[in-house]
């Protein structure tokens, strides 16, 4: 018996190289600069035969792996170095956002030619986003022909959908608004959208991304008013977006003022504390009483939750609202302000189908309680109701609305006899046949 191992089989041969498929190519943006300058001087300022140029050349050269270099061109005419100047080895071209002419048509033909290469090459979208990020933080190594260039530009493409808004974030960086670039880039930008657009659409836009509410970073921490916004915004000729900060300001501190009143009174802060807090918002955002009494209205009906059941919410709407009334009289101490209230009511009982019976109860407390008067409540049943539950409620009010116009009616001395309405009232009855039943 052979006890001798015998050797395992062996491979041997000759071993291949790598297949260049597999080699990873070499990151080289210069000959790729050279030929997009290269073609881009052939077409010369013609901007259909650069778009063509451009759509031709993707079939051919990497535009995934060069977005940054292919766009530092189109905008500038060569590649950035970092703080925005050009390098100065390299080729340039003068078919370029920054050597055209300065003017709202012709940075609409160059948003054009962005927005076919896009539409061509849609995964170029993401890198020409990340493009004007980084312009955007480069405004200062840029001049101010250039930096108004940009902006008219970048304006066109955020009306036409091929930016999205969320690209302003880079002015809000801290050495661009200290030295006031920020504030006049947006300028510009903002003139450029708004003429193709409209501040509703910019709004929309804006909102969409959460950029609302942040304009006023556009300025110094020590310049971030209302008052400084719209004075620099309307002398600039903005004044349609210096009115939208202001409303979205407003609106701000309505929502604030409604979100502290709710914490007030649910922590049972006495009713002299809320209504001089109430009063000093209403001051310092010159937030009109009518407004403030509907959102004092909408904090009382959510501090409590509601029984399902009609025939029991009535009930316990009306001990509620007893408790609360003197912080309503407190804000309607004008006639649109009780009317805006009547308002409220209706609609609040038109929308909690449970209210719907309670509408004539709320209205005759309140009118006990010296939060309603007379002729609020007689304009209201007139004309100036909403047409949310209009039959129900005028029949609920039917009775009440005619006890209070003979009562406007009658001499003095007829004023000191007992009404049946006065008697129902004190025996707590909405229905003056029952105060002599």
């Amino acid at each position: 018996m052979n006890n001798q191992k015998q050797q395992k089989p062996t491979l041997s041969g000759q071993r291949f190289k790598t297949r260049k498929r597999d080699e990873k190519e070499r990151f080289d943006p210069t000959q790729f600069q050279d030929c997009i300058i290269q073609g881009l001087t052939e077409t010369g300022t013609d901007l259909e035969a650069v778009a063509k140029f451009l759509d031709a050349s993707g079939a051919k050269l990497d535009y995934r792996r060069y977005a940054e270099t292919l766009f530092d061109i189109l905008v500038a005419g060569g590649m950035l170095a970092p703080g925005g100047t050009l390098a100065d080895d390299m080729m340039r071209t003068d078919v370029c956002v920054f050597a055209a002419q300065e003017d709202l048509e012709t940075m609409q033909a160059f948003a054009q030619v962005f927005n076919k290469l896009i539409r061509r090459y849609k995964y170029l979208e993401k890198g020409f986003e990340d493009e004007v990020k980084k312009l955007l933080l480069f405004l200062k190594g840029f001049s101010e022909s250039e930096r108004n260039k940009l902006a008219m530009l970048t304006g066109v493409l955020l009306a036409n959908g091929t930016l999205n808004a969320s690209i302003l974030n880079s002015l809000y960086n801290e050495n661009l608004v200290k030295e006031g670039v920020s504030a006049a880039f947006a300028v510009k930008l903002f003139k450029s959208w708004i003429n193709e657009k409209d501040i509703n659409a910019v709004a929309a836009s804006l909102r969409k991304v959460s950029m609302d509410n942040r304009l006023m970073e556009l300025f110094p921490a020590n310049k971030q008013s209302v008052e400084h916004f719209t004075k620099y915004f309307t002398e600039a000729g903005l004044k349609e977006l210096s009115e939208y900060v202001r409303n979205q300001q407003t609106i701000g501190a309505r929502k604030e003022l409604q979100k502290e009143l709710q914490e007030q009174m649910s922590r049972g802060d006495p009713f002299k504390d809320i209504i001089l807090y109430v009063k000093e918002e209403m001051k310092k955002n010159n937030i009109p009483e009518p407004v403030v009494i509907g959102i004092v209205w909408s904090s009382v009906m959510s501090t409590v939750e509601w029984n399902k059941k009609e025939e029991l919410v009535a009930e316990q709407a009306i001990k509620h609202l007893k408790q609360y009334s003197p912080l309503l009289a407190a804000f309607t101490t004008q006639g649109q302000s009780e009317l805006t209230l009547l308002l409220k009511i209706q609609e609040y009982c038109y929308d909690n189908i449970h209210f719907m019976k309670a509408f004539q109860k709320i209205v005759v407390l309140f009118y006990k309680a010296e939060v309603l008067s007379e002729e609020p409540i007689l304009k209201w049943y007139k004309d100036a109701h909403v047409a949310k539950g209009k039959s129900v409620f005028l029949e609920q009010m039917k009775k009440f609305v005619e006890w209070l116009k003979n009562a406007e009616e009658e001499s003095e001395s007829e004023a000191e006899e007992v009404k049946p309405w006065r008697t129902s009232l004190k025996l707590g009855v909405t229905d003056p046949g029952m105060a002599n039943s």
